[in-house]
């Protein structure tokens, strides 16, 4: 080894390198421990494991109230059975002293009780006290008072121990008992000294009526929950006894139950006034009240057939407390009233407090009913008038489906009978109020319902009024055509809408994010005031929205908010409203208009030129089924001329074809989908004549060319060329064949050869096109259509010229795919050509075998065997060269 440097230096140098790279080595050790406690904090030890105590099966005052109530139960079953069974084996006095003591002690126990803390205790005792005192009225009764009336004493018992209960649980607040058993004990005194007294039925309601009034007052103005909630279920139960007692009454005797009902409603609207929580519930029920009880009271001053109108008025003029109710509102903030909000979003009025009433401003300010109250008034209201529009509407069934259901000949003259015809005639009067009442209202569900009501009024109007047919089928046609002259122009129908408020984050919204301007209303039946928001700074510009991608930070995709959908545009919803009881009447129409001949065809004629004007003016889908329509009308006016001109089927079916050679035409100059949905209609009309012509097959053949022509014409256009093309070739072909068999030609080739033909160019040309194109493809459908059936009829043809014709042809085809090199015309004609040559030339093979010896055919088969069996690796070789020829073919 060379070196510049003594060994000695050398040796020096080496080792003063060496620890220097210890020291890094150290240094860098001590980087990567500190670097690992960074990353890898040290786990906290794992706290030592204690013995945790046995869990208990139970906590011990779940144990202690199971005992005092096993106690209490007990105590109580022992005073009953005293009282009832050894009651009489004791003097008076010992009677007395044993209640006075034993009755005492049990409710004098819980004071004691109370101060030293044990309150479970004492509520068990006290419980006792009170069984108590109900068991000594019981013995009181029967010792000194035998004679008194059961219900009455029964009554004053009740009311006696309500009020001792009451005082008690008063003097004790902290019992919890006392005072929900005295509510239920206040609920006897009334009622049973009605049933006392004698009272009846009404009698018996009003009693429940104040008890239940006296109740609410309870819920109103107590605070101990346990009180509030038995009092309030107690109102509940004896309040619908009562008005369930009135509103049979109203139909019975309405003036007994009109005060009945009114008392009710009036009780439920102050409770609904003072309880927010609840107004909704208890002003619907009021609003129900008030509304039996003036229904029934104009019922015993109206005709029978004016009752529903009457609940009609009634409920319609309840649900316009909403409107009244919003403008005092709107009123009062004019003025400059300033409202201070109750619970939550509700108004002035329906806080706490329930006063109700407004601050003072500038004139014309009122009293401000909540909005919880007129909304329930106002439900409650529509929701009778909605029962109303149900019992209206069986005569607009009736007039929509009455013609539908023949039950005479068409073109007879005669007429079916009506339906419903007792049916009381002012159903037509409670259907124009509703669509009044709708129309008035500037909403979109309101105007929706009063198109529909509309219609449904024209409809019913026939059947309601008994109007003759002519006049019924003119009626129609006009329903007919205003329906689907709205669907076209529905702007007369939104006018006057207010705009519905979009989802935030759209424009026109109205928040802060859009800056749109809202409507200042409030969300209801109908407008209502609203205060004016804040002005809010405008934020930036969103651009186009982005699906959030879900991951760690984001909620799971079924729980993550979905954007809403945009709104729907009043005029679209109405239009499609308008032109589905358009599409209604017409079809009811036509069916009606089957009666008279005359009238068929006026009506058919009608349908198709108002079906065509919606084609060509409406929009979205109306045009799409309103060009079906016209089709479909078209092919009535055709079925109806060939009937009135006598025709038989099979002109019936040429004259059908008329239907889609003008739907052919009119597709050539359509928007596409109108043009689509036009041609799809003339193609099953189409088929229709088809059907029909079949029992004639020499006008089937017929029919078939001139749909083929028709298919043919359509095939022009560049977007249908594909299909009509091959629909024409189709139909000529089936027009071909059927002629033939009405000639009676039974030779397969005259039935082939138009296939066979047409197939073979075909597949010329896309070979030319593309010649990597395979030759099954191309050339196999043609040429198996033809030499398949020629072979078969071959095999059973005993006579020469067609086995020696297929022969021919075979050959041609097979020196074809060899010239060629086409893997399907070698193959083909090589089949049918050695087939056709076993056929003919199998009789002199059976005439040969016969003649033979019986030994030659096994010797030629071992001959045949050792041969095959001698150059089998070359017959292997020659059958793979010529699978690999055949595969190199196309």
């Amino acid at each position: 080894m060379d070196n510049s440097l003594p060994p000695a230096d050398e040796l020096v140098l080496v080792d003063r390198e060496l620890a220097q790279l210890d020291a890094r080595r150290s240094q860098l050790l001590a980087r990567r421990a500190w670097l690992i406690q960074v990353l890898y904090p040290p786990l906290a030890a794992a706290a030592p494991l204690h013995a945790r105590p046995p869990v208990a099966d139970s906590t011990p005052r779940s144990a202690q109230n199971v005992l005092l109530t096993l106690g209490g139960t007990l105590l109580t079953i022992a005073a009953v059975a005293f009282t009832l069974v050894s009651w009489g084996s004791m003097g008076i006095g010992a009677r007395a002293t044993v209640l006075a003591v034993v009755t005492g002690a049990a409710l004098a126990a819980p004071v004691a009780l109370l101060r030293r803390g044990l309150v479970s205790t004492a509520e068990s005792v006290a419980a006792l006290g009170l069984v108590l005192t109900v068991l000594d009225a019981y013995a009181l009764h029967r010792v000194a008072l035998a004679e008194t009336d059961g219900l009455g004493y029964t009554a004053v018992a009740s009311a006696v121990l309500a009020g001792a209960w009451t005082a008690y649980g008063s003097a004790l607040s902290r019992l919890r008992i006392p005072l929900p058993v005295a509510v239920v004990a206040a609920q006897l005194p009334l009622p049973l000294g009605v049933l006392a007294a004698g009272g009846g039925s009404t009698a018996f309601a009003w009693a429940a009526l104040v008890t239940a009034t006296a109740d609410a007052a309870v819920v109103l103005w107590t605070r101990p929950v346990a009180v509030r909630i038995t009092a309030g279920t107690a109102a509940a139960a004896l309040g619908g006894w009562a008005l369930l007692t009135g509103g049979w009454l109203s139909l019975v005797s309405p003036w007994s139950g009109a005060p009945l009902l009114l008392a009710g409603a009036a009780v439920a609207l102050y409770a609904a006034w003072r309880a927010p929580a609840f107004a909704v519930a208890a002003s619907a029920l009021a609003g129900l009240a008030a509304l039996t009880a003036a229904g029934g009271l104009l019922r015993t001053a109206l005709p029978t057939d004016w009752a529903v109108p009457g609940y009609v008025l009634c409920a319609l003029a309840l649900a316009s407390v909403w409107r009244v109710g919003g403008t005092a509102a709107a009123a009062a903030a004019a003025g400059g009233t300033t409202v201070s909000g109750g619970r939550g979003s509700e108004p002035s009025g329906s806080a706490g407090d329930g006063s109700g009433a407004s601050g003072a401003g500038g004139a014309g300010a009122g009293v401000r009913v909540p909005r919880g109250i007129r909304l329930g008034l106002a439900g409650a209201g529509a929701g009778v008038a909605a029962l109303g529009v149900v019992w209206a509407l069986p005569p607009a069934v009736a007039g929509l489906l009455g013609p539908v259901a023949r039950t005479t000949d068409v073109w007879s003259g005669e007429h079916a009978v009506r339906d419903l015809i007792s049916y009381p005639a002012t159903a037509v009067l409670v259907l124009a109020v509703a669509v009044a009442a709708l129309a008035a209202l500037p909403r979109l569900w309101a105007r929706c319902g009063a198109l529909a009501l509309a219609w449904a009024l024209l409809t019913a109007l026939p059947v309601s009024s008994g109007l003759p047919y002519a006049a019924t089928l003119a009626l129609q046609l006009l329903t007919t055509a205003a329906a689907l002259g709205l669907a076209v122009r529905p702007g007369l129908l939104t006018r006057g809408l207010r705009a519905a408020a979009a989802p935030a984050g759209q424009p026109g919204t109205g928040t802060p994010e859009t800056g749109g301007s809202a409507t200042p209303q409030e969300s209801g039946p109908t407008a209502g005031p609203a205060t004016p928001a804040p002005a809010a700074p405008a934020a930036p510009a969103a651009g186009p929205a982005v699906p959030p991608v879900h991951g760690p930070g984001t909620p799971w995709p079924a729980w993550a908010p979905r954007p809403q959908a945009p709104p729907r545009e009043p005029a679209t919803v109405l239009g499609r409203l308008a032109y589905t009881g358009g599409l209604a009447s017409a079809v009811s129409a036509v069916a009606l208009a089957l009666d008279v001949r005359g009238a068929t065809f006026t009506v058919l004629g009608a349908v198709l030129a108002l079906l065509t004007g919606v084609a060509v003016l409406g929009t979205d889908a109306r045009r799409v089924v309103s060009a079906c329509g016209a089709v479909l009308a078209a092919t009535g006016l055709v079925f109806a001329v060939a009937a009135a001109g006598g025709f038989e089927d099979h002109w019936t079916a040429l004259a059908l074809l008329l239907v889609p050679a003008a739907t052919a035409a009119v597709g050539a100059r359509a928007p596409r989908p109108v043009a689509l949905a036009v041609e799809i209609t003339g193609g099953a009309v189409g088929l229709l004549a088809l059907g029909i012509a079949a029992s004639r097959p020499a006008f089937l053949a017929l029919a078939l060319a001139l749909g083929g022509v028709i298919a043919a014409a359509t095939a022009v256009r560049p977007e249908r060329r594909r299909f009509a093309s091959w629909t024409a070739a189709v139909l000529f072909l089936l027009a071909t064949w059927v002629r033939l068999a009405v000639w009676d030609v039974t030779t397969p080739e005259a039935y082939t050869l138009p296939v066979t033909v047409p197939a073979l160019a075909v597949g010329f040309l896309r070979r030319r096109r593309d010649p990597e194109a395979s030759s099954w493809t191309a050339y196999g459908p043609g040429l198996a259509v033809t030499l398949l059936p020629s072979l078969c009829a071959a095999w059973t043809d005993p006579e020469w010229a067609r086995p020696l014709a297929l022969g021919v042809a075979a050959l041609v085809v097979t020196l074809l795919g060899a010239r060629f090199r086409l893997q399907a015309l070698l193959l083909l004609g090589g089949t049918v050509l050695a087939m056709d040559g076993l056929h003919e030339l199998a009789p002199y093979v059976v005439q040969v075998v016969g003649a033979l010896p019986r030994w030659l055919p096994p010797a030629l088969a071992g001959l045949l065997l050792l041969a095959a069996g001698a150059t089998y690796e070359q017959r292997r070789r020659d059958a793979r060269r010529l699978r690999e020829r055949l595969a190199r073919m196309r």
